[in-house]
């Protein structure tokens, strides 16, 4: 059966995932905020909502525990 159901393995939204592979091309939130336009702090909100999901304290602890869950290529 296909449903939404296979999209739901997806931990990120499509513009959380867009924030960190800049984030891992060691972007900064303003090259991020450019580059997808949007403001720095709805970079730094996707960022901060990414740790919360995740539990981390940190961008770097959330791109490590990303790439462990498969969420993230680098």
């Amino acid at each position: 059966m296909k449903g939404s159901d296979h999209k739901s393995k997806f931990l990120l939204t499509h513009r959380e995932r867009e924030v960190f592979e800049l984030l891992v091309q060691d972007k900064t939130t303003r090259d991020i905020a450019g580059q997808l336009f949007i403001s720095e702090k709805t970079v730094r909100n996707h960022i901060s909502n990414v740790m919360q999901k995740l539990n981390v304290k940190g961008r770097s602890q959330a791109v490590v525990e990303l790439i462990k869950l498969g969420e993230l290529k680098i």
